[in-house]
């Protein structure tokens, strides 16, 4: 337990929907090991915000205003030492394809859990 307590996973979360923010934030907080860092609303302002709180993740939703969470991403994934991206959407996992934009998971919303955000974690660790 100890080495979560020195090292927790660092969240960014972003969408352009307040109870969604809240939401995700919310399981986030109630998850081990894992701390929210802030909340932003656009994929220009999660380009500014990676790049000055430096997150170990990002919670991306799909569908945002200006450039979208997958542009946002591609941007993201592209930056030295740039954290791991995690695209959120109300589409079921089988209909969304994130290949290609850097991120290393997509998650439905409705099945986004604290279990949900370990697994893609630990997924994301082991691949690098």
């Amino acid at each position: 337990m100890a080495e979560h307590a020195e090292h927790e996973v660092k969240v960014l979360v972003v969408d352009d929907q307040d109870p969604f923010r809240r939401a995700m934030a919310a399981v986030v907080e109630a998850t081990d090991g894992f701390v929210v860092l802030g909340a932003v609303a656009s994929g220009e302002e999660s380009i500014e915000a990676v790049r000055v709180m430096q997150p170990d993740l990002v919670l991306m939703d799909v569908n945002l205003p200006g450039i979208s969470g997958v542009d946002a991403t591609r941007v993201i994934s592209a930056l030295e030492s740039g954290p791991v991206v995690v695209l959120l959407s109300t589409y079921d996992e089988d209909e969304f394809d994130q290949a290609g934009c850097g991120a290393t998971a997509y998650v439905a919303k409705a099945l986004f859990s604290p279990d949900r955000l370990e697994q893609v974690w630990q997924s994301a660790v082991a691949a690098h």
